[in-house]
């Protein structure tokens, strides 16, 4: 037991001193905190608008019924004739843009817009204006002045959640309670490779360079593989303990200095605990499988060559995502939570979208630890038979024989 721990002791401060490590574990606060001020510096140099400065828009007329509703917030509509004279102010600066109203405009309600600046969409307030100011023309005289406001915004939506009891639900889910979850997920997905890659190739490169063979000399493959697995694993639960407090101040941080979609963002109640769970659950298994991949393994690269094959199971649920997202409760969203390699993951997106069940989690968790005891056992024979081996990696049918011998 003393050899264990020595060996775990030993493989985390490794792992804490790695540079890799170090700036795979700040590199997400920083990035985050780094964002926040900079929008604080964009905001603080971004020239305000003018009071009452009233942007012009030029428009021809082809159908003949739009001529009144021509100042709009902020905006003015100016009419021309023909497009060459709405062209002509263009360049001229003395609109910013124009709009066509085709003949067939009320048949097809197809609308053309010229402008000379580059741009992904058209800006809101031009939008806006534009709709509002052929909304009004086309319901003038047809309806109240009430009735014509209120179809040009006809609703607000504001949709709230209730719980069992009727009650207004304090977790009111949406895109805000999702995407941390969500981004968490990522961070998880990266947290368990990086410590299982740094088993793998630990491992790999003992071999190379003999090194087992003077720890095999002096512990027993049993120790050796529980020191570095739970070595790494304490190294990579304490990346992640930084990540969610970070994550839960940012979050706040974010929430009170921007608003507006960051005021919405929540942290499940159950989040920090089940992120900690499936963290240490899902780095077990795929750390253990490493360590065999590891132990047949004749080289560092061809352990990081065979571990793909475990790797494609565990980022199933990030290919499935927008799946998963808009089917949080079908039955293949709850296989994945059930499933081993891809439970860590599915459940961090799940969490943000809907309430799983709890039979589900216990479930999930129970699999994952029957697993994780699964492979252990098989792990421990791979490491005690191949870890001496060198040369020609074994075939499989030579894996399973001696797996069955030992």
């Amino acid at each position: 037991m003393n050899k264990t721990i020595l060996i775990l002791k030993h493989e985390l401060m490794q792992t804490l001193k790695r540079k890799s490590f170090i700036i795979m574990t700040l590199t997400f606060p920083l990035l985050a905190l780094v964002a926040i001020g900079a929008y604080h510096i964009i905001q603080g140099i971004e020239k305000p608008p003018t009071p009452g400065e009233v942007v012009t828009i030029g428009y021809v007329d082809e159908v003949g019924i739009f001529s009144g509703y021509t100042e709009q917030p902020e905006v003015t509509l100016i009419p021309y004739a023909i497009p060459e004279e709405a062209t002509g102010a263009l360049l001229a600066e003395e609109v910013t843009e124009y709009f066509i109203i085709p003949s067939d405009y009320l048949s097809t309600g197809v609308i053309t817009r010229y402008t000379l600046e580059r741009e992904l969409e058209p800006p809101e307030e031009s939008q806006w204006a534009m709709k509002s100011f052929l909304l009004s023309n086309l319901l003038r005289g047809q309806t109240s002045p009430e009735v014509m406001e209120r179809a040009k915004a006809p609703m607000e939506l504001s949709s709230i959640r209730l719980d069992e009891t009727g009650q207004v639900a304090a977790d009111q889910g949406g895109f805000g309670a999702f995407i941390v979850p969500y981004l968490f997920s990522i961070l998880l997905i990266m947290a368990i490779f990086t410590s299982s890659g740094f088993l793998l190739q630990g491992l790999g490169e003992e071999k190379e360079n003999r090194i087992i063979e003077i720890l095999l000399s002096s512990v027993s493959a049993k120790q050796l593989l529980t020191g570095k697995v739970l070595g790494l694993g304490a190294a990579g639960l304490a990346q992640i303990l930084i990540w969610l407090l970070s994550a839960r101040l940012l979050v706040e941080i974010a929430s009170t200095t921007i608003g507006g979609l960051f005021s919405t963002l929540q942290i499940p109640a159950n989040f920090l605990v089940l992120g900690l769970v499936y963290f240490i659950l899902g780095y077990l298994l795929v750390a253990v499988l490493m360590a065999g991949i590891g132990a047949i393994a004749t080289t560092a690269r061809e352990g990081q060559q065979l571990s793909a094959i475990f790797t494609m199971f565990v980022v199933i649920p990030f290919l499935l995502a927008p799946f998963i997202m808009d089917n949080p409760n079908h039955a293949i969203s709850q296989v994945l939570t059930l499933f081993p390699f891809t439970a860590s993951i599915t459940v961090m997106i799940r969490l943000g979208i809907a309430d799983i069940p709890a039979w589900e989690l216990v479930f999930s968790i129970s699999l994952l630890i029957a697993s994780i005891i699964g492979a252990l056992l098989l792990a421990a024979k791979v490491f005690r038979t191949f870890l001496l081996m060198y040369g020609k990696r074994p075939a499989l049918g030579e894996i399973i024989r001696c797996l069955r011998e030992a």
